[in-house]
């Protein structure tokens, strides 16, 4: 039995205690929480933040509301662990989770009729390195990416920024290959057009 309930708190102040990260598999830290241990939580969470935040920020355009859909799923997978069964993969069952608070934040966000578009940070925090010229682009990109639909983005983020394979996604998303194919397909012919657009109009 778990410990109790996990808060968002415990997500933010989350840190690796007692367990070396590399070489501990999901699977057996899912077994030390699932026995009491809230350490090994910790670890799971640490592992796994880093990559779930920077989807999350570029599916809703914004760093705040993708730290809220982050600690949300984490919140979620550690109340559901218990039916957690190891048919697939601890990331991709978290994943699930996130793709589905994305999808949930995006419809909120409709109703209240506002817009999804990046701000400075989220376009900063996912820039790397480089001269004025890459800022440029990938802020070309970030605004692009925005203007796409939600089916679109998500397939687009999950092949080409995640880098899952076809299958991989499929469970994620409860979309059948060929349909996710399509969807990076014409995702990515969509955002070659929208970056063709910037340009004419920059």
């Amino acid at each position: 039995m778990m410990s109790g309930a996990m808060s968002r708190r415990d997500v933010t102040v989350a840190r690796l205690s007692g367990y070396n990260e590399a070489v501990i598999p999901d699977a057996t830290l899912v077994r030390a929480v699932l026995a009491g241990d809230a350490a090994a939580f910790t670890t799971l969470v640490d592992r796994h933040a880093r990559v779930c935040l920077r989807y999350a920020t570029r599916m809703l355009g914004n760093v705040e509301d993708a730290e809220d859909a982050t600690q949300e799923a984490f919140i979620r997978a550690h109340g559901a662990l218990a039916r957690y069964d190891g048919s697939v993969a601890f990331r991709t069952w978290l994943m699930t989770i996130l793709i589905n608070r994305c999808r949930t934040a995006i419809g909120v966000r409709r109703k209240r009729e506002d817009r999804i578009t990046p701000d400075a940070e989220a376009v900063a925090r996912a820039a790397v390195p480089g001269d004025a010229e890459d800022m440029v682009l990938r802020d070309a990109i970030e605004r692009a990416l925005a203007r796409l639909d939600v089916a679109h983005r998500e397939a687009f983020l999950l092949k080409h920024v995640e880098q899952l394979s076809y299958e991989e996604m499929a469970q994620m998303t409860n979309v059948g290959v060929s349909a996710l194919k399509m969807r990076v397909q014409r995702a990515c012919e969509r955002l070659q057009l929208l970056l063709a657009e910037d340009r004419i109009d920059a």
